[in-house]
């Protein structure tokens, strides 16, 4: 197809090369590419609009439609890649690309559409470094580096999508009516082999999908691609320098592209009078180009020109806003609003604790909004609760880069906002500058992001008590189920179908309310709350609050449990001691088997308000032989899938559960190793346990051995502590009651909750060797 003197017929075989060098490509690269929403626009719809802040992100749309679909693209690239007419210009043209000043773009790339094309459209014209999208009076408009000014967003697409409307509603109208004169006209005109193949691209919608790119994280850190080119230009301008310095570390290091299909957009249908009307221009030409005539001579087409005005403006108006609030929110973006909204509100400075649980808050809310996308980090727990902690690798990585930008400064334990954030940036520098105002003109546009900050300050002095323990024990709803959807997807489903639990495994908080004293019961290894829910039940009653903590990797799937590290399990409890503490001044922790072990080492940690551990049957030495073979097969599996595709020698071995209905079946070997890992972190931890400690286990276990449970006694460094034993060759004396373990549990709490003097101030040892209690 010869357009201007040049050929723009798509080449095939280029397109499908170009296809697979950038697969080949991606794959090398550090950026992640993720489409979200319903990929089936990518087949309904025409027009695909996209958003623009790097250079390189203008060749992806095309690759990803023609992967999931086939089809070929057309784009609008700067007419200076087409001045030289070189190997590159033809690559380009081959490749489904045109210049912005082709004579007669817009009836070419109508024709193309109504062929079946796809159109790639940047409506902002070029990058917008600087994120800002709306002026002082809230209207769209973006910067223009040649022009020095800030205008409104380039219409094209708006002007495609109406005015091939307009054709089709003409064009039908006279099928409708008979007129096959005019129907066959086009259809030799447009270059159709037969009419109807016309009509029925004519009778197909013009879609516009607003597409949003997001890329997280930002860094402006050097970069091997910036130092390469500079070797070869030692006078990099520094447009080319921040380029590369932005760009270089979006391809090089780990960064997630996120590209969101919205709601599309198909211009409303046409009215009797303005049908009509379309169908008067359709009959007087044969050329698309009289359509796009900006002073036609012809009444009716001026008439059909008024028409389409008023509704292109309305369009372009609702693809940008539809464009803008399908940014991907992340942790950043959170961040940066919460120190604008602070600076906003005069507070140059704020205390890192109270910085923390702002942001905190901001992503709950933000969660419970609606108009907000979030990432993928913000809808699992934990991508953000560690924020708490000082120890969110996201906002760690913010904090970073806004102290090295010389943004804020850490002073001690507080942020200091420094004045740069409030200067003004040239659009080369911005992004090299301030990222933060980057970040926080992202999400200008999404009022809900907004909100969220507001509501987070304006929350936080109540964030105490029982609505501190609900918004966490939330999380811990929340992790769960994202959990099981992670690790119940077709690759599970072998190993997940044999499972044999079937009682509800979420975690529980039983007795909403503060107390003095509280309770937290942690299950044991390869089991759930499920397995401590009733004894929870019984302090429940009894007027205790209780939290029941699910331990990561379990009440999911025996994948799930591979993939878990112990530490992981670890910070489930941590987690929930906070659940606790934010109830009760005091808290006695409970454990079953790995659960008791687990108890012990945060024990060992000694927290603020810790009144005392309870440890059932914890683990030290384990009676079946096979363990002292766990590591070596660990080792086995993870050479095998470092090598190979396969899982492992072994991934999985059935277990024989004392209670089916609660335990995994299948038992992965990373498991057993990562126990065999708590089991020597305990050992060595246990002379730190200072607080009041009860020992049970029963006598003839058999699962751990009973040397264990008086090689734990010994190594407690506590002087209050007892060690029960419970005459019984179960391993589950505490979701059995065996021996009245109960009861003598329930004892321990009540002398627990009296005492009224530190622990480690009460003299003498707490040693009970007397009989063994019955069963």
């Amino acid at each position: 197809m010869e357009t201007g003197g040049h050929d723009y017929t798509i080449n095939a075989s280029t397109y499908e090369w170009a296809s697979r060098l950038f697969s080949t490509v991606e794959r090398m690269l550090k950026v992640s590419i993720r489409l979200h929403g319903d990929h089936e626009l990518l087949h309904t719809g025409q027009i695909f609009i996209f958003n623009h802040f790097a250079r390189f992100e203008t060749f992806i749309p095309q690759y990803l439609i023609h992967r999931h679909t086939g089809a070929y693209c057309r784009s609008i690239a700067a007419s200076e890649f087409f001045a030289d007419n070189d190997a590159m210009a033809g690559f380009l043209r081959n490749v489904g690309a045109v210049p912005n000043n082709l004579p007669g773009l817009l009836p070419f790339l109508a024709r193309e559409l109504l062929h079946g094309r796809k159109l790639v459209v940047f409506p902002e014209g070029g990058m917008v470094k600087d994120r800002r999208v709306v002026d002082d009076r809230g209207e769209y408009r973006v910067y223009s580096p040649s022009a020095r000014e800030h205008r409104r967003h380039h219409t094209g697409a708006a002007v495609l999508a109406q005015v091939l409307e307009a054709f089709k509603a003409g064009l039908l109208e006279s099928a409708h009516r008979g007129d096959d004169v005019t129907v066959s006209r086009w259809s030799e005109s447009l270059g159709f082999e037969r009419p109807e193949t016309l009509l029925e691209a004519a009778r197909l919608p013009t879609m516009i999908v607003p597409t949003t790119i997001t890329f997280y994280p930002i860094r402006v850190r050097d970069n091997l691609l910036r130092r390469g080119a500079e070797l070869f230009n030692r006078r990099l301008s520094r447009s080319a320098t921040e380029e590369l310095l932005v760009e270089g570390n979006i391809l090089l290091r780990d960064t997630d592209m996120d590209l969101r299909l919205g709601t599309p957009l198909v211009p409303r249908p046409w009215r009797w009078h303005e049908r009509r009307l379309a169908t008067r221009v359709s009959r007087a030409h044969q050329e698309l180009v009289a359509y796009f005539e900006p002073a036609p001579r012809e009444w009716s087409a001026r008439l059909l020109g008024l028409v389409l005005r008023r509704r292109i403006q309305v369009m372009r108006n609702r693809y940008m806003s539809a464009l803008y609030t399908g940014v991907t929110v992340n942790l950043s973006h959170l961040a940066a609003r919460m120190i604008l909204e602070l600076v906003d509100r005069g507070e140059m400075e704020v205390e890192r604790g109270r910085f923390h649980r702002l942001i905190y808050l901001a992503v709950k809310y933000a969660q419970g909004a609606g108009g907000i996308h979030l990432h993928r980090s913000l809808h699992d727990p934990d991508g953000y609760l560690s924020v708490l902690d000082d120890a969110c690798p996201g906002l760690q990585q913010f904090e970073r880069m806004a102290v090295s930008l010389d943004l804020i400064e850490m002073d001690g334990e507080r942020y200091r906002f420094l004045p740069k954030l409030c200067e003004e940036h040239t659009f080369d520098t911005v992004r090299m500058e301030n990222l933060v105002v980057v970040y926080a003109n992202e999400v200008a546009p999404i009022a809900p992001v907004g909100e969220a900050v507001k509501a987070a300050l304006a929350a936080e002095a109540g964030w105490h008590g029982v609505p501190r323990a609900v918004t966490l024990f939330e999380d811990e709803q929340l992790s769960h189920v994202h959990d099981r959807k992670q690790f119940h997807q077709a690759r599970h489903t072998e190993v997940n179908d044999a499972e044999t639990a079937t009682a509800d495994g979420a975690p529980f908080l039983l007795n909403l309310h503060e107390a003095p004293f509280g309770v937290l019961l942690v299950h044991g290894f390869l089991a759930s709350p499920a397995e401590v829910r009733g004894f929870g039940e019984r302090l429940s009653a009894a007027g205790l609050p209780v939290v029941g903590i699910r331990l990561k990797g379990h009440a999911t799937s025996p994948w799930d449990l591979r993939e878990r590290a112990w530490e992981a399990w670890f910070e489930s409890l941590r987690r929930g001691y906070r659940i606790a503490t934010a109830l009760c001044q005091r808290v006695a922790i409970v454990g079953f088997s790995t659960g008791g072990a687990l108890a012990l080492l945060l024990a060992a940690e000694r927290p603020a308000g810790l009144a005392g551990a309870v440890s059932i049957a914890a683990p030290l030495r384990f009676r079946h032989r096979g363990m002292t073979f766990v590591p070596l097969v660990h080792r086995a599996n993870r050479l095998v899938r470092w090598v190979t595709s396969e899982e492992g020698v072994m991934p999985f071995t059935q277990h024989e559960s004392e209670h089916p209905d609660i335990n995994y079946l299948q038992m992965p070997i990373r498991g057993l190793f990562e126990l065999h890992r708590m089991v020597d972190a305990l050992e060595a931890n246990l002379p730190n346990v200072a607080c009041p400690v009860l020992q049970l286990q029963a006598s003839e276990d058999p699962v751990v051995e009973s040397g264990g449970a008086e090689l734990i006694h010994d190594l407690l460094g506590s002087p209050q502590r007892r060690l029960c034993w419970i005459a019984s060759d179960r391993h589950g004396i505490l979701n059995e009651d065996i021996g009245e373990t109960q009861a003598t549990i329930i004892d321990f709490l009540d002398e627990l909750r009296v005492m009224d003097v530190a622990p480690a101030a009460m003299p003498g040892e707490l040693m009970d060797v007397s009989p063994v209690i019955g069963r």
